[in-house]
């Protein structure tokens, strides 16, 4: 008889993995900054780090979640700084 250990872990991983993402899923929350303002871009990135980190809490010590959330973290700070500089280049341009 073949016996696969892990399965059980890895299964509990994907699980909450499911659980993280359906608290993800929809509107986090709104963050407004001053794109001329460096201050209040890096608040507004600091902001949206804490709604994630506030979701997937439950799930901290799953690497899949915190690698996801971490994915997350990143992707929404590039789109926050790059709102940024497209309102600060319509802004230049008016």
């Amino acid at each position: 008889m073949l016996k696969i250990n892990g399965l059980d872990k890895l299964q509990k991983e994907l699980k909450q993995a499911e659980q993280a993402l359906n608290e993800l899923d929809g509107e986090l929350g709104v963050v407004n900054f001053d794109p001329h303002e460096p201050t209040s871009i890096e608040a507004a990135i600091q902001s949206v780090i804490r709604m994630i980190d506030n979701r997937v809490e439950p799930y901290v010590d799953n690497p899949i979640v915190e690698s996801l959330a971490e994915q997350m973290k990143e992707s929404y700070r590039e789109n926050i700084l790059q709102k940024a500089a497209e309102a600060r280049l319509q802004a230049d341009e008016d």
